[in-house]
Order: C-alpha cells, then sequence, then structure tokens
C-alpha cells in the first residue's frame, strides 16, 4: 500500500512497503538544486533514515528530468554579493551541498538513482551518490561543470572514477560531455536500463529485492564496502570482525538460527 507522506515543496516522498521513493519537485527548473531544496533534502534524509519501516529508497526527479544541477539562477545571486564575501559565502554553501551528498551516500539503506532524463553537474553527483543507478531511456549524463567554469563539487571527483576508473573519469569531467543510457551501461556510470514507462515500477522492483536483507547486515556491510577502495585488506578485516559481533546479536541473526536448528530437528524428527 502507497503512502505520500509530508515532505516539502521541492522534496516529495511516498512510501510503499518498504520502499520509499524521494522525489526532486522543481520540475519547471527541471529539479535545479537550490538553497532550500537543499535544505529541504537534508531533512528528509534525515527522516528516512531513522525511520525502521523504510528498508531501500528510490531518488528520482519530477516532470522531465532528474536534476540539472545546480541553480544557475542561484550562481547569479551569490556573484552579486561584495567581492570580499564571495568565496566565504562559497564555502559555506559548499559544506552543506556536501553534507546533503554525504547524507545520501551514507544512508543506511540500499538506494538506487531511478534517472529520467537528464542528471547533468550536480544532479549526475546526486545518481551517483546511490549505491546503484537506473536509466530510462530519456536518461542523460554529463558532468557538465566544466561548461560553467567549475570542478566538480558534489562528490563527482570521489564516485565517477570508482565506477569508471581514473583515466575514463577525467576524460567526462575534462569534456563534460553527454552520455546516453547505452554508453552510461557500458561505462559503467548506470548499471541497468529500462524504459521511461517503467523506470519507476523496475526501481521500485528493484529495491524491494534489495531490501530483503536483515537490516543491520545491510547497513554495516554497506558502510564498511563504500570504504574499502581507501582501505587496507587488515583493516577491512578489522572492520569487519566489529561488525559481525554486532550482527551476532541483533534479532535477525538469532531468529534465523533459531529457525534453521527447528527446521533441522523437525527433519531429524520425520527420519526417526
Amino acid at each position: 500500500m502507497t503512502s505520500d507522506q509530508p515532505a516539502s515543496d521541492t522534496i516529495l516522498l511516498s512510501v510503499d512497503g518498504p520502499v520509499a521513493t524521494l522525489t526532486l519537485n522543481r520540475p519547471e527548473r527541471r529539479n535545479a538544486i537550490d538553497d532550500a531544496m537543499r535544505g529541504d533534502l537534508m531533512a528528509v534524509l534525515d527522516r528516512v533514515s531513522r525511520d525502521d519501516a523504510i528498508r531501500a529508497v528510490v531518488v528520482t526527479g519530477a516532470g522531465k528530468g532528474f536534476c540539472a544541477g545546480g541553480d544557475v539562477r542561484g550562481m547569479k545571486e551569490r556573484l552579486a554579493a561584495p567581492h570580499g564575501q564571495i568565496a566565504l559565502n562559497g564555502w559555506r554553501r559548499q559544506q552543506r551541498t556536501h553534507h546533503a551528498i554525504a547524507m545520501l551516500h551514507a544512508l543506511p539503506k540500499p538506494t538506487i538513482a531511478a534517472v529520467n532524463g537528464a542528471a547533468t553537474g550536480l544532479g549526475c553527483d546526486v545518481a551517483l551518490a546511490c549505491d546503484f543507478v537506473m536509466a530510462g531511456a530519456s536518461a542523460r549524463f554529463a558532468m557538465s561543470y566544466v561548461q560553467r567554469g567549475l570542478i566538480p563539487d558534489g562528490g563527482g571527483m570521489y564516485f565517477l572514477p570508482r565506477r569508471v576508473g581514473l583515466a575514463r573519469a577525467k576524460e567526462l569531467i575534462f569534456t563534460g560531455r553527454t552520455l546516453e543510457p547505452e554508453e552510461a551501461l557500458k561505462l559503467g556510470v548506470a548499471d541497468r536500463a529500462t524504459t521511461d514507462a517503467s523506470l519507476l515500477d523496475d526501481a521500485r522492483a528493484w529495491a524491494a529485492e534489495l531490501s530483503q536483507g536483515a537490516p543491520a547486515s545491510l547497513a554495516l556491510a554497506k558502510s564498511i564496502l563504500d570504504q574499502t577502495f581507501e582501505l587496507s585488506v587488515e583493516q577491512v578485516f578489522a572492520m569487519g570482525s566489529q561488525a559481525q559481533a554486532i550482527c551476532y546479536s541483533s534479532q535477525e541473526h538469532l531468529d534465523s538460527v533459531a529457525a534453521f536448528l527447528a527446521r533441522s530437528e523437525a527433519k531429524k524428527a520425520g527420519r526417526a
């Protein structure tokens, strides 16, 4: 059963069973992210992270585009500030952007970006911050920052090399060129492709499949996997040992062991 929960004007949240759908909702601006949306996104992600009934999340965009990046009108306003304040104001805004993307990336639940239309600049970063990317037929991906005289500031310089390798990431960032679904799949920018008509249904079905594992196991495994490129094997073993100790005491593990033993005893009794 689907329930729509009030979130904000710029971020919509709906829940269907264990799967939440988070919709960027500024279709008149192709869901470009401004200061208000950034704050709303952090608030909704905080709600989702604390709701145990939500086991997986799909992120998509309202209207014809996933997310066209940062709001250029906001960029114009920022540049109108007194010259001596531009850098500090920009740094403060960057901190909030980084916090929002980090919250999405570290969400302790599986996340899927269901990309409809353009995911450019910061919008591409938002998609790549998710665990998985599903592309609709109209999906377009571009690290378009260079076309605005900027560098990727939403995590793209971290996420993209991990998906496509360093040299390919440099090529995509240096050119800012656009990838259509077929090439995005080939390079590893997207993980699955589907039609626009079935995009949300397919993404939600995949999210439901990913949500079936024990929440503690999923959250702990994700937190370690997201760090493995920076860690030594010894560190991964150490973190895994600590996480496993937590899993040993989880109710899901206790119930699973009890159920297995009960089935085993029942089989023995049936053979006796």
